[in-house]
Parts: C-alpha cells; sequence; structure tokens
C-alpha cells in the first residue's frame, strides 16, 4: 500500500542489532534449503485478470465494467503462467475489503462510499480477515470453497500462492462474518474513552466524533451516485487513521479508509512490550517461540497469529505483508517464528521502505525477503529514464550486497507506474534493459506484475484510479491480459504481435535465471575500462562453478559502439549467445575490438570462467 508513502505520519520505531559473519551464512543456507527454487512471483491482482468486459466507464459499477472471478484463473491461465517461467503467484485483493456493493444473499449492505477509495474499493482497507471478497465469487455463499479451489488449482499447476498480510490497519468498518468460535473481532474489546491501552486494538480521540475529509478536487464516487453520499460516517469516537494521523479529520490525503492497529506502542513511541535480545537473532525459531510464550504480548499480536495460522492451514504457501515497517520488528519476530515453527517453507515476503532497517528485518523480525524498491527500483528507473548512469545501479547493488539473496527485485506492482505508460518508458520494448536487468542481477526472488510481459500502459483513467497505474480501486478491463485471456483460452489468441515478441522474451529470460540457478550464482560488475562508450551500458557476469553468463544491458536510446578490453573480446568470441532482447534480430557482432550493441537492448553470452 502506497498512497501517500514519503509523507507518512507515522510513530517511529527504534531499535537495532549486530549481525556477524557467521550469522548471515546460516540465514543465507537456510533460505536456500526452505526454497529450492529462486521463487519467481507473478502479481495477480484477482478482480481484473480474468474480467471479459472492457466497457471501461470511468466509475463505473461491477454490471457496467464487469469484474474477474475465482473460477476465471483456470487451469488454462495456471499452466500458461507456470509455462512462463513462475513458480509463485501472489493473488492480490483475496480477502475481504470494503466495497460499494450490495450483497443480499450474505446480509451486505453497502459499504459506506464516503471512506471506500473507488467503487471496487482498496484491496488494503480489510474488512473481514476471515473471509474473501465476495465480488471474486460465483455463488458468494461459497466464497471461501471457491477459494480453496483456486488454491487447489494453482498447486495442481505446479504454482504456490501467496496472498497479503495487512497488519499496519483496517477498515473503518472492520467486522468479521466468518471468523472461528471464539475469535475477538478487532476493537471489539477496546476500552474507547482512552487515547491507548495496550490491549486495545486501536487507537482514539476521545470524545470526538470521525469527520469525513473533503477536498474540491475530489468527488465520491465521481458524483455518479450523489444517493450514496452524504459527506457523513458514524464513528464516535474517532479512531487513528492509517497512516497515524491522529486529528478526527484525516486529510484527503491520508489513508482515512482505514483505521491504525495497535501493536502495543504507545502514543509516545515507547514500548509496552519486552524487546528481543540480540542473543536471538541466530538462535533457531522454536526458542525464538518459546522467549515469545514465556512473555505477555499485545492482544493484536495475538489475532494476527491467528489469522496467519486460518490462511496457512487453508493451504496458503506464503505472505506479503503491507508496510511492514510501520509495525515493530518484535511483532514480526514472533509471528513469524511462530509461522516457521509450524509450517518452515511458508514464504515471507516484507513491503518495506527503510534501508536502514533492512537487516533488523531478516534478523530478528525473521523475514524471508525485503522489496529492494529503494535502491535497485529506484536506480533502475533513473537509469532507464536517462537521470543517472549505470554506476547508481552498481552503487544501489553494493548497498545491500550482503543480504542480496533476501531483496526482492521487480519493476512493477501495483503501486508503482507501467513501464510501457507514457509517464515512465513509453513501451515494454524500451522498458527491457531494466526489466531483464531486474530479472538477472540479483540471487534473491524477482517478481512480474500481471501483464507487464504483454507491455500494459494502463493510459486511461478509471475512476479513482489514474493512468499509468493499472488502477486497484475501480472495476476495469486490461486491454492487453483482455487480448491475452481470449476469452478463458489464455494462449495470446487476440494479442497483438508485438505483445507476443515481448512475452517470448521475458519467458526466455525467466527460463534462463532458472536454469542456471542464479540464485547461488556471484555477480561481478564489468569494469568500465573493460568496456569502454558510455555509462549507460551496464555490464555484468553471473558465475556459478563453471560457467558464467555475460550481461551487456544498453539503456542508451541509441546505437552503440563499445571498445572492448582483450579478455572481454575473447569471451565473447569463444561463447554462446543465449538471449537476445531484439526480437528477430542477430547477436551484436564484434569488429575487431569494437561491438556494435543496439539502442535498449540487452544480451546475453553463455560463457566459460
Amino acid at each position: 500500500m502506497k498512497f501517500v508513502k514519503r509523507a507518512l505520519v507515522a510513530i517511529a520505531y527504534v531499535g537495532a542489532a549486530t549481525f556477524g559473519p557467521n550469522l548471515l551464512a546460516e540465514q543465507m543456507q537456510s533460505s536456500k534449503e526452505a526454497f529450492a527454487e529462486k521463487p519467481v512471483i507473478y502479481q495477480i491482482f484477482t478482480r481484473l485478470y480474468g474480467n471479459k468486459v472492457d466497457n471501461n466507464v470511468p466509475w463505473g459499477t461491477l454490471e457496467e465494467n464487469g469484474v474477474g472471478k475465482f473460477d476465471d484463473i483456470n487451469e488454462q491461465a495456471l499452466n500458461a503462467l507456470k509455462d512462463l517461467g513462475v513458480n509463485y503467484v501472489w493473488y492480490t485483493g483475496v480477502l475481504h475489503h470494503a466495497v460499494v456493493n450490495d450483497y443480499p444473499e450474505l446480509g451486505l449492505v453497502s459499504d459506506d462510499a464516503d471512506v471506500v477509495k473507488g467503487r471496487a474499493g482498496s484491496p488494503y482497507a480489510i474488512k473481514d480477515y476471515y473471509s474473501v471478497n465476495p465480488d471474486l465469487a460465483t455463488d458468494v455463499t461459497r466464497r471461501l470453497e471457491e477459494f480453496d479451489a483456486l488454491v487447489q488449482r494453482t498447486h495442481q499447476a505446479g504454482l504456490k500462492v501467496i496472498i497479503d498480510i495487512v497488519p499496519n490497519h483496517v477498515a473503518r468498518n472492520y467486522q468479521s462474518l466468518n471468523a472461528p468460535e471464539g475469535t475477538i473481532d478487532f476493537g471489539a474489546n477496546d476500552d474507547t474513552s482512552v487515547e491507548y491501552a495496550r490491549d486495545n486494538n486501536f487507537y482514539y480521540v476521545p470524545g470526538q466524533p470521525f469527520v469525513v475529509p473533503s477536498s474540491v478536487d475530489y468527488v465520491v464516487l465521481g458524483g455518479r451516485s450523489a444517493e450514496a453520499v452524504d459527506g457523513l460516517f458514524d464513528e464516535f469516537p474517532a479512531k487513528w487513521t492509517g497512516n497515524g494521523a491522529r486529528s478526527p479529520e484525516p486529510n484527503i490525503g491520508d489513508w482515512y479508509e482505514t483505521v491504525k492497529v495497535n501493536f502495543g506502542v504507545r502514543p509516545d513511541g515507547r514500548f509496552d512490550f519486552d524487546t528481543l535480545p540480540a542473543s536471538y537473532n541466530d538462535t533457531p525459531v522454536d526458542e525464538v517461540v518459546a522467549y515469545w510464550n514465556a512473555r505477555a504480548v499485545p492482544q493484536s499480536w495475538q489475532q494476527f497469529l491467528a489469522i496467519a495460522q486460518f490462511w496457512l492451514d487453508r493451504g496458503v504457501d506464503g505472505f506479503r505483508f503491507d508496510m511492514a515497517q510501520m509495525v515493530p520488528v518484535e511483532f514480526w519476530s514472533y509471528l513469524n517464528a511462530n509461522i516457521k515453527v509450524q509450517y518452515p517453507d511458508t514464504l515471507l515476503l516484507a513491503e518495506i521502505y527503510e534501508p536502514h532497517r533492512y537487516r533488523d528485518y531478516i534478523y530478528r523480525g525473521r523475514m524471508d525477503y525485503l522489496y529492494s524498491k529503494m535502491e535497485i527500483y529506484d536506480a533502475l528507473r533513473a537509469v532507464m529514464e536517462g537521470k543517472s548512469g549505470v554506476g547508481r545501479l552498481r552503487e544501489a547493488y553494493e548497498s545491500h550486497s550482503d543480504i542480496d539473496s533476501h531483496m526482492l527485485y521487480f519493476l512493477e506492482n501495483h503501486d508503482e507506474q507501467r513501464i510501457a505508460s507514457q509517464a515512465f518508458m513509453g513501451s515494454g520494448e524500451a522498458g527491457l534493459p531494466g526489466a531483464l536487468t531486474a530479472l538477472l542481477l540479483g540471487r534473491g526472488p524477482v517478481m512480474l506484475y500481471f501483464a507487464q510481459e504483454l507491455g500494459e500502459a494502463s493510459d486511461e483513467d478509471a475512476g479513482f484510479g489514474k493512468a499509468s497505474r493499472t488502477t486497484i480501486f475501480d472495476y476495469w478491463g486490461v486491454p492487453t491480459q483482455q487480448r491475452w485471456m481470449n476469452d478463458g483460452q489464455f494462449d495470446g489468441g487476440r494479442s497483438t504481435e508485438s505483445e507476443l515478441k515481448l512475452r517470448n522474451i521475458y519467458q526466455r529470460a525467466i527460463h534462463l535465471l532458472r536454469a542456471y540457478d542464479l540464485s547461488t550464482w556471484d555477480t561481478n560488475f564489468v569494469s568500465a575500462l573493460d568496456i569502454d562508450g558510455s555509462d549507460q551500458v551496464l555490464a555484468f557476469k553471473r558465475c556459478g562453478p563453471e560457467q558464467c553468463l555475460l550481461v551487456l544491458a544498453n539503456f542508451a536510446t541509441t546505437n552503440l559502439d563499445l571498445s572492448l578490453s582483450e579478455s572481454i573480446r575473447a569471451l565473447i568470441s569463444d561463447s554462446s549467445q543465449v538471449l537476445n532482447s531484439i526480437s528477430g534480430q542477430p547477436a551484436p557482432k564484434l569488429k575487431g575490438s569494437m561491438l556494435d550493441l543496439p539502442a535498449q537492448s540487452v544480451s546475453v553470452w553463455l560463457t566459460e570462467h
């Protein structure tokens, strides 16, 4: 979730730890054993992925614009993903979140549009952690069974399932209708007369009602359904807003559709729980569990552990934790150690944007993987847009080279602008140097966003969602995905030639990184003295026990004549090219000491040491 991430109003958490080389080696070996294959994660925005309706009316209803269902992600869809080379599917927007839609079969009336972003609602305003979004079910009374069937289909295709857990905040109108017996609903036992109590689930503004934010630049539901809008939402006393805003009337830019969950952190930032001694950073997880079992922990910690166990028991293989940095690392130690004791192969991925805390979240927090947004993504984008030379990429990699096997590389997700959008590169082909570098550079997992491999541009305003990012708030159809889907065949039968060529390049690159087990191969940047000609060419080698992949990525918009050292010339002349991003074109040719590298291209050679 990243609506205003760089301007968060949040509690500051403190805490540092020291990590030695022995621990680093043990963590990397443990990660390798848990995940036998390098995770290649494909993020599906579930509501949009299988939608066949292409009306695309801004602020349109479900009836006007359609919605994808669990059943639409059929055997053909999953086999096509397996063929692409992915091994994990992150189903985004699965949990029941606030929506502007009635479900009389369930006794559910529409959520209040004044505190819902868009008509279909944000997937990060969870309304019921023990159920799934009824929009996604063919038979809403059997929605959990339909999700279970999707998990089973995914496993039968040889893929694993990731879903979101969003611990920092929930929807303002959170109410579970499907919780197991004995479950305490969030806020049910809170003392609302005080701002804070350790076992309250929420923070309060005692004695003051919540006030719906407003702005001259925003009209709820685009003004299309005035009868559903009155500018009021009944909440007394007001709760703190999800991003930490403490006013009873948050700003329109705040996460006003959500409320912040209390994890035992006082309003002044002090902790109401024991901190984890540094000696536990390298102990087995069962010892960490024993440490927490011997101590009282805030109620919210226990509630989220029960939620994680509920979904793991249903066959989910991993979690992507939203805005993990906004929750204290001790909670992650408690949650993740408990998960790993019961389900050791669970993949745990954290969205985090604070590089100085990375190692703390890996070692104390027991995360498997973290976003490399502030380093690799930001550096790739700057180089792709011609704002920096490739030296920035080398610096970004070196900044976390000691934990590279724990870092997730990506160029698209639901928060980021599409590569092919006019706001970024303008086409999928122009983005290939960055996209293939993201796939081939590191030892950790990689991620693609659905239709990235087809060059989706997302160039229309959908309502609350705006052009350049595929909307996560609206009912909508995604054109390139619909052409690939081909009325449920998922064979590209209506895709354009350029879309199919682009997908083929992604497929070859993914199969390359899987074929050579790049999770174990070292990364070495080639000196500028060996490849001289432009600071827009990134050259690096991925080396295993006997062979290397030499990667040359030209980010420049023009062809470049590169002057090669004798050693690099010998490598290329004695090697076979295994990937060329310029579809249908021959490999770049050596002319003496010069190599002509096409504009915005990537060439990969398989070499000997």
